[in-house]
């Protein structure tokens, strides 16, 4: 079964994330651009430094090769932000990245991105299942596997890589410079020449080191790294910047003096910053801080862009400078399109993504960090005196967050419960209202908030609960697991 979550198609390696599978995959793309009329144009394939991931990229491209789809191979590990600024700067109608971005090492995927370089939205994936579909029929039928066989044409043909090289229809290329330029380009490099910062990196084993280190030492800063090395397994941690898995940076931090320490997750979309006193900002913190900057500091214009499962500071930052913040369902699709309808100035979720306008329509946690210096330099103050000036001028707020397995017999009846006969348990905090935009909120009338969904990209129930008191965000949580009995299921 190939279907598609929140952050494209992801499976465990050997079990549904096959060379069969990736195989039947890019031919249901190559199917829907020639339908599309759009094959002449070509797509870009890149991938992560995953188990798997350059072979994968490599069986991929046989397939448009095979088909007549022109391919631009990207040489070398790339960030997944970079595959998506090559598909919008270049005009191509379709990209495909191999990465499982911050799941555990046992799993791989592909990310398929669209003209613009969109996340494909869920009306295009579920086009794209279709076709797959159609593929698995015609191989049923055919009763033939994707090399061929004695019982006819088979349904997915392959043009051998080097070949595809030596006849130009695959094009191996490096737009790393370009991409990097971009990054650049828009961030005030002379600010962060003139104070000297001392900055250290966590590429988590992942693809942003090169990217970062180029960035960071071109605008003259001290650059120290580390876990850079390729390590499939991510050093037995998953690499997505977590207070859990960034201790190590911490001490770092802490023990060399750096200003700010920087963390990416595995495929580089996402960031993870601990400040000059070694603690570890959340996600959701970082687009505070950079909403508040761009505007009062940059003096940008413009609305913010959140999920339903990122903080409601957002809204009291926007409401004070006399904007306004909007709330999408979970999925950085939602959040891109979100800012182009609405021209807003940033749009992130509680996960560590984040784009600003005027780059790239998805997340990218190199952009990310590079405005957080460009933040620290060109303020002068820092992170943790930046931080403390948005408490003190809009209070504090607290998020509780957890994440509960369980068998799919549980997952179903969690399902009914919650989505179907929409019950809950009781509260002792008035409620102002109720969505099911993407899961179940609920609003309560002291501003705080609770919703409990599921992960569109792991097999998990994930809780987030925004109070003014911690007690209360505990409290709420704890209701929730007793009236769904999953208590001693927690992650």
């Amino acid at each position: 079964m190939i279907k598609f979550g929140t952050g494209g198609w992801r499976a465990v390696i050997g079990d549904d994330f096959t060379r069969e599978n990736i195989q039947k995959l890019s031919k249901a793309l190559v199917n829907k651009m020639k339908d599309e009329g759009v094959a002449e144009q070509g797509v870009a394939i890149g991938y992560d430094r995953r188990f798997l991931s350059k072979e994968s990229a490599i069986w991929a491209s046989e397939v448009f090769a095979a088909e007549g789809v022109p391919v631009k191979f990207i040489l070398g590990s790339a960030p997944t932000p970079l595959i998506m600024f090559f598909v919008m700067r270049h005009e191509l109608p379709y990209g495909m990245m191999i990465t499982a971005s911050h799941n555990p090492a046992v799993y791989n995927g592909i990310k398929v991105f669209t003209k613009g370089g969109r996340d494909a939205d869920e009306l295009q994936t579920q086009e794209i299942e279709r076709y797959i579909r159609g593929i698995e029929e015609e191989v049923l039928e055919a009763a033939c596997v994707s090399r061929g066989s004695e019982a006819g044409e088979p349904a997915v043909r392959i043009m051998e890589y080097e070949k595809g090289i030596g006849t130009g229809i695959i094009e191996e290329i490096n737009p790393l410079n370009e991409y990097l330029d971009n990054i650049i380009g828009a961030v005030n490099m002379q600010a962060i020449r003139d104070r000297g910062l001392r900055i250290a990196i966590d590429p988590m084993y992942g693809v942003s080191n090169t990217s970062l280190r180029t960035i960071l030492a071109t605008a003259r800063c001290d650059v120290q790294v580390i876990h850079e090395e390729h390590d499939t397994l991510f050093g037995g941690k998953l690499p997505a910047p977590s207070a859990f898995t960034l201790r190590s940076l911490q001490n770092y931090v802490v023990d060399r003096k750096c200003d700010i320490g920087i963390a990416t997750d595995g495929d580089a979309d996402r960031v993870g910053v601990i400040d000059d006193t070694g603690k570890f900002l959340h996600p959701n913190d970082i687009l505070v801080m950079l909403y508040y900057y761009l505007v009062k500091y940059k003096g940008w214009k413009g609305a913010v862009v959140r999920n339903v499962a990122t903080t409601h500071m957002l809204d009291k930052v926007a409401e004070g400078f006399g904007e306004k913040c909007y709330e999408v369902p979970v999925g950085f699709k939602y959040i891109s399109a979100k800012m182009n309808e609405t021209n807003a100035i940033i749009g992130g979720e509680s996960s560590g993504g984040l784009t600003v306008r005027g780059h790239i329509n998805g997340k990218d946690g190199i952009y990310a960090s590079t405005l957080l210096v460009e933040m620290i330099a060109v303020t002068g103050k820092k992170l943790s005196q930046i931080a403390k000036d948005i408490e003190e001028e809009y209070g504090a707020i607290h998020m509780e967050e957890r994440d509960y397995k369980f068998s799919q017999e549980k997952k179903d009846q969690i399902y009914d419960t919650l989505l179907i006969q929409k019950q809950l348990p009781e509260m002792d905090l008035e409620i102002d209202k109720i969505s099911y935009l993407d899961g179940c909120k609920v609003y309560f009338k002291n501003g705080g908030w609770i919703i409990a969904r599921f992960s569109g990209t792991e097999p998990l129930l994930r809780i987030f609960c925004e109070m003014g008191d911690p007690k209360d965000a505990v409290r709420m949580c704890e209701s929730f697991e007793e009236f769904l009995e999953i208590k001693g299921n927690r992650n």
